[in-house]
């Protein structure tokens, strides 16, 4: 590989949106841009986004799984297990993974290199997998059926992840608490290279706006929490916008008080305001890493987060938000009711995430790459 340009594929496990996994590979098709990008499906309006964001000249090349409705994702993962372990990439020299799930089983040539950017071992066999027992998160009568899939296969299912798990050369993750998960159930090193965030579109231009409320944003599931922070805004009686949609929204609306309003359709200019004017961020689950709060500490605002998973990385108690200890709604008031009373230097805070950058991203996953790649000739 050291004496020509390696030959280049990218493979995800879907691109139906432009969450965390999709913007990792939005950043290696920056590096590579002549490199297709293998998946099992996608969706056209994601391409649509990644056109938005500046990338032309996409080379998708799908699985026969694109021939069903999207709508099916999360009925798929044993067809999307055999499809990606049944992809011949022997053409490549370099593969590179973004994969949370099952693209990092693709095979490659016995002189080649598989770099996995891992953003978590396979939630519902692992990490989250009592959290999907409970709450599938299904289409409306379907998760008796999920229920019953998860509980009866996730022993082979595990066997295959741990197998799949074993094709990467390398690994690279997203936060120190998912490298901690990776060598936990995959028995694998990762190397810590913090996902892209577009720091410098949410920076507070001129003076600093005045703050008032609290704010929470993104998939509106049960596991994320969000009625933690609707409860304990509710008991402090201060208001809380809540950005997004999702399955757990019904339920979420019957607990809001008069403080909290929903905002299920924010547009990009709009987000940036609201995230610029909030007195904190809201952040009461444990993720691998939480980019929606770094966006919030771009714009200057502290994170109140729960202290586990990936905020350990860029939470710094009393400087760029504060941690609460407990998953209760006393624990949280008590946190926020302190958030309220501290006078958080904005301009720190936004200097504290700019780490966090894309560009930042762009140069420490091309500087690892080539490290990995060296220690594999």
């Amino acid at each position: 590989m050291a004496a020509k340009k390696p030959k280049v594929a990218i493979v995800c496990d879907w691109l139906v949106g432009i969450g965390g996994a999709e913007r990792v590979v939005l950043e290696m098709h920056r590096l590579y841009p002549k490199a297709p990008i293998y998946t099992s499906q996608y969706d056209p309006d994601a391409l649509d986004l990644f056109k938005f964001k500046g990338v032309e000249d996409l080379d998708i090349r799908a699985s026969w799984l694109q021939k069903l409705p999207k709508s099916l994702k999360k009925f798929l993962p044993m067809l999307r297990a055999w499809t990606f372990s049944h992809m011949d990439l022997s053409e490549y020299d370099l593969i590179l993974s973004s994969s949370g799930a099952e693209a990092k089983d693709v095979k490659r040539r016995k002189d080649a290199v598989h770099i996995c950017y891992c953003h978590s071992p396979t939630h519902y066999y692992w990490v989250r997998h009592e959290e999907y027992l409970e709450r599938p998160g299904f289409p409306r009568g379907f998760n008796w059926l999920a229920r019953l899939g998860l509980k009866t296969l996730v022993g082979p299912l595990r066997r295959w992840d741990l197998k799949a798990a074993k094709r990467p050369d390398h690994y690279i993750t997203n936060s120190n608490h998912t490298k901690e998960m990776i060598k936990r159930f995959y028995k694998r090193d990762a190397v810590v290279v913090h996902p892209p965030v577009e720091t410098e579109r949410f920076k507070v231009k001129g003076e600093q706006p005045l703050r008032h409320g609290f704010i929470i944003a993104g998939r509106q599931s049960p596991y994320k929490r969000f009625d933690l922070a609707i409860e304990a805004c509710n008991q402090l009686k201060v208001p809380l916008i809540v950005i997004g949609d999702g399955p757990d929204n019904g339920r979420l609306r019957k607990l809001a008080g008069r403080g909290v309003t929903f905002l299920t359709d924010v547009n990009d200019h709009d987000i940036i305001e609201h995230f610029q004017s909030a007195l904190g961020f809201i952040m009461p689950n444990m993720d691998d890493f939480g980019i929606v709060a770094v966006e919030a500490m771009a714009a200057g605002t502290p994170v109140i987060a729960y202290k586990k998973g990936g905020a350990l990385d860029y939470v710094i108690p009393g400087k760029t938000g504060m941690f609460f200890d407990q998953q209760t709604v006393g624990n949280l008031r008590n946190t926020l009711e302190a958030a309220m009373k501290k006078d958080f230097d904005h301009e720190a805070i936004a200097k504290h995430a700019e780490q966090f950058s894309v560009d930042n991203f762009r140069k420490n996953l091309q500087n690892t790459i080539k490290r990995l790649v060296g220690d594999r000739e």
